[in-house]
């Protein structure tokens, strides 16, 4: 647009000139030629200067007009190419670099500096609203997969309440049974051994029975203040005989005492859960490292193996209901859903991650008590 208006700039400001001349040096050149023909010895000679004043102010016009055409277009295409260099800089996303206002007039310099600092804000704000899309999407992601988990506990709760009277009175019956066995034995030392570990097996499978029909159900309040060490330490006695924890080295870190609020039966139930998988995931055989923690408010126990890990595919489903990567007869997908839930009605959680260094860690975090 400012090359088209530079020759009519240059034409009318030519025009201007050639009028202004006229009008006020035509009446000078007018007398200069009326005294030129009557001067002695050219009285009644007629002149061609009369004829050719009109010439030379357009000449004249024309001359301006050019001049000032080079000088407005000069100008015009210095401003520009520099407003140009400086668009582009801003266009290409460098806030930082200098602007190359050559040409440029410092107001148009200080407008220039303007745009840019607007644009590093629109684009701080942007960055920040694309940050908290994405937080509030990941937020959605666990919240629906918490309303699935949610859903499936449900179905689970109205599937056990249906089977355990099944369950559990086979398994009265046989806890009896066990019980009148172990009282005719007498001296035989080693079968009444056989029969304690079997009665021990059978409460623990009621135990188990118990749990499942406690899922999608809320807390009891049983919660109390206990050592979570001790609870480490049996748990993994406990396992010390399986034939899985063989050829796995189990060590116990950080502090010797741990208060927590918590229930000993359930926490001790999610321990054995943990070991068993990790030792299963390095196919039973590493280290399990299992660590007493303090975090602020809460008493963190982590458990790490050193197995493959967990893929991020499996990751976000791994505390689904009947979720399991196991063969099939091998896992329900129970486990772990189970253990959450356990933890959840005395106000603590359980969360899975990958290690920085190879193998998955868990983290089961409970609420200390309050001095």
């Amino acid at each position: 647009m400012f090359r088209l208006l530079v020759p009519v700039v240059a034409a009318v400001a030519g025009a201007v000139v050639a009028a202004i001349l006229w009008f006020t040096v035509s009446p000078v050149f007018a007398r200069a030629v009326e005294i030129v023909e009557h001067a002695p010895g050219q009285a009644g000679t007629p002149t061609r200067l009369g004829a050719a004043m009109p010439l030379v102010f357009v000449f004249e016009g024309l001359v301006t007009a050019a001049i000032i055409y080079l000088v407005v277009s000069w100008l015009v295409t210095s401003t520009t190419s520099g407003v140009g260099r400086a668009l582009t800089q801003l266009a290409a996303g460098r806030p930082g670099a200098s602007l190359d206002s050559h040409g440029v007039s410092p107001a148009l310099d200080a407008a220039l500096e303007r745009i840019e600092e607007d644009l590093r804000r629109e684009r701080e704000v942007a960055r920040a609203q694309l940050d908290s899309l994405q937080k509030a999407h990941r937020e959605t992601l666990r919240l629906q997969t918490e309303l699935v988990a949610t859903d499936r506990l449900a179905t689970v709760g109205k599937l056990a309440s249906g089977i355990a009277h099944e369950v559990g009175n086979p398994l009265a019956g046989l806890a009896g049974y066990l019980s009148i066995l172990g009282g005719r034995l007498g001296d035989r030392a080693d079968l009444a051994d056989l029969v304690k570990r079997a009665e021990a097996e059978v409460q623990r499978i009621d135990g188990i029975v118990r749990a499942l029909l406690e899922l999608g159900r809320p807390s009891r309040g049983e919660a109390e203040v206990i050592d979570t060490r001790p609870v480490v330490d049996s748990s993994i006695q406990l396992l010390g005989a399986s034939a899985e924890m063989r050829g796995v080295t189990m060590t116990v870190r950080g502090a010797t005492s741990q208060l927590a609020r918590a229930e000993a039966g359930p926490l001790a139930q999610v321990i054995v859960n943990l070991l068993l998988n990790a030792a299963q995931a390095m196919g039973g055989q590493g280290e399990l490292e299992v660590e007493l923690e303090e975090r602020g408010d809460r008493a963190c126990i982590r458990v790490a193996d050193r197995g493959p890990g967990i893929s991020p595919d499996v990751l976000p489903r791994l505390f689904e209901l009947f979720f399991t990567t196991k063969a099939p007869g091998k896992g329900t997908g129970l486990g772990l859903a189970m253990s959450r839930h356990l933890l959840a009605q005395f106000g603590g959680s359980l969360d899975a991650e990958n290690r920085p260094g190879g193998g998955a860690l868990f983290t089961i975090s409970l609420p200390r008590p309050r001095s």
